[in-house]
């Protein structure tokens, strides 16, 4: 085997804590048709991949055990080769993109990364690789979200956790719509929810959301996308027969009051993810580490008070 066929890529060996995350050095994929190989430049470092390394996932039975599973989502980088058929993307073209898979052997901490090019977009235009790596898994579930909520311009939406990575977009977004958000954030994001959009904000400490919201908007708001986990708390904010969606895993809330209660499961979408590519979103990085430090990033994360996404590139240089 020549050097050329090689990559790193970190996995994780087994099940655990971070410490089971490994660089390893493995096989270069090989697109086959209809996917494209990207160059990682950046990979973002998201909670379902501490999950995924836990073995939560497993013993919820969404994927099987294995020896080793590949970590990591989404990815900013350069397309390096293309998959018969593919007609849409180039060598040398910036991307982005999503491998919404559970089970694999290696995931988007890795150095090349095969993808369907139907999960792959441009990248946005003037931003670094690591910016752009924030984008996919979170801004499409605040965008999918959105979606099922169902609602139109002038109708009122709770967003919890709204200073986290998919309830800053979810905030954005929403206010782009035309949506009047109400922002559930702790006291010093406040400016920060005001500054993606929200017209209100309600403490992220309070005793009776329901109570502090409905002083805002009396009757109930007409939606709420729950990204805090919050369950009923956030649904008893809700009007009756209005929405609700939740992007936490676990069981839902009951439709109490003829509510719509969704789950929103993430799948890529790469006409979607051009289009929030396309808008000037507010990406946030908050640290970029090489892959050397993957378990760093992971307790990071795990540890809490991150606003913004931590960042992992191929290597310090």
């Amino acid at each position: 085997m020549i050097a050329e066929e090689l990559m790193r890529a970190v996995i994780a060996r087994g099940y655990g804590g971070s410490e089971v995350l490994e660089l390893v050095t493995v096989r270069l994929p090989e697109p086959g048709p209809g996917q494209v190989r990207v160059r990682v430049e950046a990979a973002t470092v998201n909670p379902v991949d501490l999950v995924t390394r836990s073995g939560a996932l497993v013993e919820a039975g969404l994927m099987a055990a294995r020896e080793h599973t590949g970590i990591g989502w989404d990815v900013a980088g350069v397309v390096d080769r293309i998959g018969a058929g593919v007609t849409a993307f180039a060598p040398g073209q910036r991307v982005i993109g999503l491998r919404d898979l559970l089970d694999v052997s290696l995931g988007a901490y890795s150095e090349y990364l095969v993808l369907d090019a139907a999960a792959v977009a441009p990248a946005p235009a003037g931003v670094s690789a690591a910016a752009a790596a924030t984008l996919p898994l979170n801004g499409l579930t605040a965008l999918q979200s959105l979606g099922l909520l169902g609602l139109a311009a002038g109708d009122t939406v709770l967003v919890t956790g709204a200073a986290g990575a998919v309830g800053g977009f979810a905030v954005e977004l929403a206010a782009r719509r035309g949506l009047r958000v109400i922002a559930h954030v702790r006291a010093a994001d406040e400016e920060l929810a005001r500054s993606l959009g929200a017209e209100w904000t309600v403490g992220h400490d309070t005793s009776d959301l329901a109570r502090d919201v409905r002083r805002l908007v009396p009757g109930g708001i007409d939606g709420a996308l729950d990204t805090a986990g919050l369950g009923i708390r956030a649904l008893a904010a809700v009007r009756t027969r209005g929405a609700y969606v939740t992007v936490v895993g676990g069981s839902p809330p009951l439709p109490l009051r003829g509510i719509r209660v969704h789950q929103q499961w993430i799948s890529s979408d790469g006409v979607a993810l051009a289009e929030l590519a396309a808008m000037d979103l507010t990406l946030r990085v908050a640290d970029i580490l090489p892959f050397e430090r993957a378990a760093e990033a992971h307790d990071r994360l795990a540890a809490g008070g991150i606003r913004g996404r931590l960042v992992l590139v191929p290597s310090e240089a």
